[in-house]
């Protein structure tokens, strides 16, 4: 068994049960739309250092986010019946972005993230 390192790698958590580490960054985005639509079939295990806000809201219409803080301090902002609600997450601290709901966060620290997303679907637009 090989050890994986989280802030390399994603890793792929496929319906029927197997797992696979994929490179992660920049090599996994810039992979052909129909690899990267076979990977939001199921659930993507991923890591962040997040030194600055989004720049970007985005929505998961296939299932909730658990977004886990490792470490910093972030404010997730959600938009909920076209109204923002803002939860402050610091130190270790975990929440879950329900299904559908656009979400982005402003980083009040350097912090480091753990998302785990279904990501069939999601979009993204400008913050």
């Amino acid at each position: 068994m090989t050890p994986i390192d989280p802030a390399r790698h994603y890793v792929h958590l496929a319906a029927d049960g197997t797992s696979t580490a994929v490179p992660g960054g920049d090599a996994f985005w810039a992979l052909p739309a129909t690899a990267l639509d076979r990977y939001g079939q199921g659930w993507l295990v991923s890591e962040f250092e997040c030194i600055a806000d989004w720049p970007m809201w985005e929505m998961h219409p296939g299932g909730d986010e658990f977004v886990y803080l490792l470490g910093g301090r972030v404010t997730m902002i959600l938009e909920v019946d076209r109204r923002r609600e803002q939860t402050e997450l610091s130190g270790r601290a975990a929440m879950v972005i329900p299904r559908g709901v656009w979400h982005t966060a402003s980083v009040l620290v350097p912090s480091r993230m753990l998302f785990v997303t279904r990501g069939i679907g999601t979009q993204h637009r400008k913050a």
